[in-house]
């Protein structure tokens, strides 16, 4: 049965992070580690897929890590005429980064299954130029397999100091099924979400071995959730974790 099917990609894909990946997450976390020591703030940006949802604001999960957001509003209300946007976004990266608080030091982690989109690219490119350790999660194969639509011609996976790949085949679907046009099942979410759970993990491990004592998110529906959420706060700000 396709639920069986799915089940079992998952437990596999599971695995292979466990194993594959065990190196890359360590090191991860020491990144983020050395740069929380040394005053830096950790700053996650995902292409809209599960991690921003999953690792912010959650219940055991790591004050630290915050999300970088940003929007554009343009009003300029004509009469309607066929839009002829090259869609270049090369320089937008840059323009984010200046208008943010990320800092030299920091570290970024880059979310992308796919790793070619200009927005994703400029980015990193900045991020790097700014002196900003970059954190990458993205399918390798999936990536290497399409062209980037970056002038570059780079992807996100040539640019991290650390990448993570989250194991997701081409394409994404996992799963082939007799009646279906398309494959079926994405899986990229779910393998980044576990990776960077267990980077959550080693970076709890190595804090409160150097006598850190990292800011956790208690659930606010317990009884003394919204409380403690106030305090967690509080000392995310006074120490930056």
């Amino acid at each position: 049965m396709l639920k069986e099917k799915f089940s079992q990609v998952i437990k596999n894909l599971i695995d292979e992070v466990d194993t594959k990946q065990k190196d890359a997450i360590e090191k991860a976390a020491d990144l983020i580690v050395e740069s929380v020591r040394n005053k830096g703030a950790i700053h996650l940006y995902d292409t809209g897929h599960i991690i921003n949802s999953e690792l912010i604001n959650r219940a055991g999960g790591l004050a630290l890590l915050k999300p970088l957001r940003y929007t554009f509003t343009v009003d300029d209300p004509v009469f309607p005429r066929e839009q002829k946007n090259s869609g270049n976004l090369e320089g937008l990266g840059k323009l984010i980064l200046d208008k943010s608080n990320v800092l030299p030091g920091d570290v970024m982690i880059l979310g992308s299954v796919s790793g070619k989109s200009p927005n994703v690219i400029e980015l990193a490119l900045a991020a790097r130029e700014k002196g900003v350790k970059l954190i990458v999660v993205t399918s390798v194969v999936y990536s290497s397999s399409v062209k980037s639509e970056h002038s570059s011609g780079k992807h996100l996976y040539e640019l991290g100091d650390v990448v993570i790949d989250n194991g997701a085949p081409i394409g994404d679907a996992a799963i082939q099924v007799e009646g279906l046009s398309n494959p079926f099942g994405a899986v990229s979410g779910i393998g980044a979400a576990y990776a960077l759970w267990l980077v959550s993990a080693e970076i709890v491990e190595k804090m409160l071995a150097l006598g850190m004592e990292p800011a956790v998110y208690l659930s606010i529906n317990k009884p003394e959730g919204r409380e403690n959420h106030k305090k967690m706060v509080s000392r995310y700000e006074e120490n930056g974790y």
